[in-house]
């Protein structure tokens, strides 16, 4: 169990270290850690495989002592808190917790979403709890809350969304209240510009302005009190600041003039701003609602219940107790509970909300099944492969999550503008009212000016540029079914420039058959029955063909011995006492088989797209295979679409170089590059990258995962294999080549708008100030333009919902 403490001068902490083999492996840890200033002392165990550290946290993070670790070439254990924070208004409140969280001994990164209202925290395993976070924020003035596991998630979404609801109808309640009290003074106000001459009684506008201010403005008093107790600032400190100045001017005005103080008062602008604020919180708070409606949309995909066919007997369980095995029924029109395989019936399934394929997909016996699609109007039975958190839907959610959570690197100098920018817009309304009492002797006029100053400033605005276009960004290119796994793999995509494809699997059907046999010796059967039993050791799409084809002709297969795979050339073993030896040139060069490489029937194969197998029995070439895999039809459009938008695309394939440049050829790649083992893969990505190119890789093998983790960007095919997912930045749920391009013109898209945002949240804070310090804004006009800001940002991250591929 890792422990943690901490004092006024030394922190401590057990943290668990991984990857050492010997005790000098624990030697050179301690030895890097005594390099790292502030360390103490750092005691490494090598039986126990723990580092025990003490350090001034006054001049080092934990982050810091894990990054030494790393840098010797070891790791740790760690692990993830993501939790909801309440109570936040504004980018300055996220920037606070963040600070406290990295204060806390065993933090490594902590990342808070002001947009999503949502903390991710992740630290050395076992070093905190949730005790230990929910303190730490408390601590800052606000409430952190812990989510269940995957199996409540359904439900606290609908109690969230309930809560939600009932508060957005407490707020209107408020508004209209505000609204109500507000409306009188409005009106004397509009009088008064248009010359009416029309005045309230001045102890009738103190009635009026003193229930808004003081009960309905009372949120503003205790977030500013909080942010301020803490030693930060943040927008309700500027609005209890601008209204408090303009209310207690006016009301020593009322008490020292009396009913002379008619026409003189200003109460209209402290009810008016604290009306316009909360308006423009409450539009905002709805408009956020729809930056998260892609992961709502996900959950509500999975039913509640499921029926189970256990031991004879059909019964209808909670989602959370189907196990792995169990037979599923689902009827016509229902959604899928879990992940599974088709036992019993036929069906047509739609996939839209998980694949984005728009067209139902028919499903039979032994067809795989994803939870949260839709059953058409068959009954099917399905053996469960995958439930709760192993579910595809599941991983969705967390994909969509993890990219939701994330802080874009533009953010976090965003995050830095934001924590100096209430002190400076202080600073800015106390030399605007300094200035404008010195030229013109108004107290009331330099009073109203600095207020205006202060209610316009918004830092909520730049809080919320980037986190909700990336929101809305990449739930919609979940809908669609384009995955992205975090704010990195979104930002790097933007500026891809260069694709390399895989070609069997990702840009053929990668279904291959065999179309023709050569012999050189012996006959189809035979040759056909030894390929076929030799290649029963191997999970090749090549030896699939093989296994298919012979299981077409009825040919029966023989015990294979000695089995081998030799990556990127081919498969050897004995069948039936005989050496054999099947794969490319290249092996039947390794294994001296006399191969004849100007072969006139191999070249004519290959100049027709096709793979080239050469068998040899017993060190000598018999005979070749054909296989043919048909290019998806959708390829050469996703090609076309990826050149005009300047992008440079490369075929990689392991097949020979000839066959490699006829299908580049027919797909119109600028480069094709055959015989290309797959570490090789990757050097192709480096020399790009030599080059200037930020290049993206597309694949959906295991061959193809170094490759996917050297490019920028990798991407991988949603029919592929898991660890080509795990390792790529992006997924594509269905296999359609075209998703590539539209995976990079969503994030174009997603970038776009961030940089929108950014640019009207920053322009609107340079035009605003100057004008409010000249007296050209009133405080209303300061107030609705600030309430609007936000608003309008949100807004438009909005408008990506419109995205379509």
């Amino acid at each position: 169990m890792t422990t943690n403490s901490t004092t006024s001068k030394t922190a401590a902490l057990v943290l668990p270290v991984t990857g050492m083999t010997c005790s000098a492996c624990a030697t050179r840890i301690e030895k890097a850690l005594h390099r790292v200033t502030g360390i103490k002392k750092a005691e490494v165990n090598f039986a126990t495989e723990k580092a025990a550290i003490e350090w001034d946290p006054a001049t080092l993070s934990s982050a810091e002592i894990t990054s030494a670790i790393e840098k010797t070439g070891f790791g740790f254990t760690d692990q993830t808190f993501n939790f909801e924070v309440k109570g936040m208004t504004c980018s300055a409140c996220a920037t606070r917790i963040e600070k406290s969280l990295h204060k806390l001994p065993g933090v490594v990164s902590a990342n808070v979403n002001l947009a999503l209202e949502t903390a991710a925290v992740h630290v050395v395993a076992d070093s905190l709890t949730q005790s230990d976070l929910q303190t730490a924020v408390a601590n800052t003035g606000f409430e952190a809350i812990f989510n269940d596991p995957m199996a409540d998630r359904a439900a606290q979404e609908d109690e969230r969304r309930a809560a939600e609801n009932a508060a957005v109808k407490t707020e209107l309640r408020i508004l209209i209240i505000a609204a109500a009290l507000t409306a009188p003074l409005v009106l004397q106000m509009i009088a008064m510009v248009s010359g009416a001459g029309f005045h309230l009684h001045p102890w009738l506008e103190l009635a009026l302005a003193t229930p808004v201010q003081f009960i309905i403005g009372s949120r503003f008093y205790v977030a500013a009190y909080k942010a301020l107790r803490a030693g930060s600032s943040n927008m309700d400190v500027l609005v209890a600041l601008g209204t408090s100045a303009a209310y207690f001017y006016s009301l020593y005005l009322l008490l020292t003039l009396g009913d002379q103080a008619r026409g003189q008062l200003y109460f209209e602008a402290s009810a008016v701003i604290i009306t316009l604020v909360l308006v423009g919180k409450f539009l905002e708070a709805r408009a956020k609602r729809g930056t998260t409606a892609a992961i709502r949309q996900l959950m509500e995909l999975r039913p509640a219940r499921a029926r189970v066919r256990r031991d004879g007997e059909e019964l209808e369980i909670g989602i959370e107790e189907v196990r792995q095995g169990d037979l599923v029924v689902i009827r016509p029109g229902e959604n899928l509970p879990v992940d599974g395989k088709v036992v019993e019936g036929e069906s047509e399934i739609d996939e839209a909300l998980i694949t984005g394929e728009s067209l139902p997909v028919s499903k039979a016996p032994d067809d795989q099944v994803t939870g949260g699609s839709i059953n058409g109007t068959g009954l099917l039975i399905v053996e469960a492969t995958a439930v709760g958190a192993d579910s595809t839907l599941a991983k969705i959610i967390q994909l969509v999550e993890n990219a939701q959570t994330g802080k874009a690197p533009v953010q976090r100098l965003v995050d830095k503008i934001s924590a100096i920018f209430v002190p400076a817009v202080i600073s800015i309304a106390a030399l605007t009212f300094l200035i404008s009492l010195f030229i013109t002797g108004e107290t009331g006029q330099s009073l109203i000016a600095a207020v205006s100053v202060l209610v316009i400033a918004c830092p909520c605005a730049l809080g919320l540029a980037t986190p909700t276009a990336i929101m809305t960004g990449t739930g919609v290119a979940a809908r669609f079914g384009i995955l992205i796994k975090d704010v990195e793999a979104l930002e790097r995509a933007h500026r891809i420039d260069a694709i390399v494809f895989d070609k069997t699997g990702t840009l053929t059907v990668g279904k291959p058959s065999v179309a023709d046999i050569h012999l050189i010796d012996g006959t189809n059967i035979e040759l056909a029955q030894l390929a076929g039993s030799l290649q029963q050791g191997s999970e090749h799409p090549l030896a699939h063909a093989l296994l298919d084809y012979c299981k077409s002709e009825n040919i029966e297969l023989l015990p294979v011995e000695e089995f081998r795979s030799h990556t990127g050339r081919g498969v050897t073993g004995v069948v039936a006492g005989r050496e054999i030896a099947m794969g490319n040139q290249r092996l039947m060069a390794e294994k001296n088989c006399g191969i004849d490489t100007s072969n006139q029937k191999a070249a004519e194969w290959q100049k027709l797209g096709r793979t080239v197998i050469w068998l040899a029995i017993d060190g000598k070439v018999s005979g070749m295979f054909a296989i043919a895999d048909a290019l998806r039809p959708e390829s050469t459009e996703a090609v076309n679409q990826l050149k005009k938008m300047g992008v440079k695309t490369l075929l990689i394939s392991g097949d020979s170089a000839i066959v490699a440049e006829e299908i580049g050829r027919q797909l119109g790649v600028d480069q094709a590059f055959g015989g290309v083992l797959p570490d090789e893969k990757a050097q192709h990505i480096s020399e790009l990258w030599s080059q200037g190119f930020t290049a993206g890789m597309v694949g959906d093998g295991v061959n193809d995962a170094p490759a996917l983790a050297a490019a920028e960007v990798g991407i991988a095919m949603g029919s592929g294999t898991d660890i080509a997912m795990e390792t790529a930045s992006i997924t594509l749920m269905r296999s359609d080549p075209r998703l590539v391009p539209a995976a990079i013109k969503v994030s174009r898209a997603t970038w776009n708008k961030i940089r929108q945002n950014l640019f009207w949240a920053f322009i609107y804070n340079l035009i605003g100030i100057p004008l409010a310090a000249m007296g050209y804004l009133s405080p209303a006009i300061a107030g609705a333009a600030m309430a609007m800001s936000s608003v309008s940002v949100v807004t438009n991250s909005l408008l990506l919902k419109r995205w379509r591929p």
